[in-house]
Formats: structure tokens, sequence, C-alpha cells
């Protein structure tokens, strides 16, 4: 589950992917695989959430971890590869790490 608070310093990866809108559920699955299968059993990793738009075109994957260096080994790993690269056979996506600076609940 995402932890949403800046009591802890960690790292989040906000992955925005590009999919035809028949490949929108694929993707969603492959990106679940990769959790299950691979990603959550890394030292760091926190929580993963996928998020896909109305129109079917975007994929969004939030992903928390307790560094960026539990991340960049994450996703170096060799067994990581082979998901990000069904991925990259579907969809194109841009990708950026953030720091938690504000969060307020209503």
């Amino acid at each position: 589950m995402a932890v949403i608070g800046t009591d802890r310093d960690l790292v989040a990866l906000v992955n925005t992917f590009t999919v035809e809108p028949r490949d929108q559920e694929r993707l969603v699955e492959l990106l679940h695989e990769a959790t299950e299968d691979v990603m959550r059993h890394f030292p760091g990793f926190v929580s993963a959430n996928v998020h896909v738009s109305l129109d079917g075109t975007k994929v969004c994957n939030y992903a928390q971890w307790e560094s960026e260096e539990h991340f960049t080994k994450a996703i170096e790993h060799p067994d990581s590869q082979p998901h990000f690269t069904q991925c990259r056979a579907i969809a194109t996506s841009v990708s950026a790490l953030y720091r938690l600076r504000f969060t307020e609940g209503g």
C-alpha cells in the first residue's frame, strides 16, 4: 500500500506509459506480474500502484522505494529486464523519480 506522508523520506517513481487502448489492460497485467514476481522482492521496495486513464491511452505506475539506490539496483537487475522488454513492446514511457514535499487530506 502506498505510504503518502512527509514523515518518511521515500523516493517515488512516476512512470507514465502511452499505449494503444487495445493494449492498456495487457500493460496493466505486465506491470502487475513484474511487481508480484520480481520488484516487490527487492530490498527497499515499499509499494506499487497502477492507474489507467479513462480514454485507454495511458497507464501510470506510481511506485515507492526506500531510496534511489534501492530503485536503481532493482531496475538494473537482470531479473527485471524481461518485464521491461515486454512493456516496451506495447508502450512508450516517460519516468522520473520524486520526493514528496506536501500532502493534504480532506
